[in-house]
């Protein structure tokens, strides 16, 4: 052999062969996985008092009106009679809920979780 190759034989070799410069001789890497962290205790946090409040509805109005209400005075509100009531945790958006009477005392039944995570109800 010269060492030396035709126009030829390079063609060959490079149609031939696989000298493509993407391929590599390395393995492919593994995906780096992040390991998981040890799941905590949370039932401290079950301990802490949140202030849970039924909105039924809400009406905006003037001060004036506000102001010539007496004890006959009825506020038409925003929500349709029978529609599910809103849920708060300290002034955000929990749920939508049902009222029920629970041994002669009101109680809450949930229908619907908003999906607010722990972090907005802490604010």
């Amino acid at each position: 052999m010269t060492g030396q190759l035709s126009d030829n034989e390079f063609e060959n070799l490079i149609n031939e062969g696989d000298l493509s410069l993407d391929a590599t001789d390395e393995p492919a890497a593994a995906p780096v996985t992040q390991p998981q962290a040890p799941r905590q205790d949370l039932s401290f946090f079950g301990k802490i008092p949140v202030n849970v409040t039924l909105e039924v509805a809400s009406a905006e109005i003037s001060l004036k009106e506000l102001m010539e209400c007496d004890t006959s005075s009825v506020i038409a509100l925003d929500k349709v009679a029978g529609e599910p009531l809103d849920v708060k945790v300290n002034g955000t958006l929990f749920a939508k809920a049902e009222v029920v009477v629970i041994n002669g005392s009101y109680g809450l039944r949930i229908v619907e979780l908003s999906g607010t995570s722990l972090d907005a109800l802490t604010q």
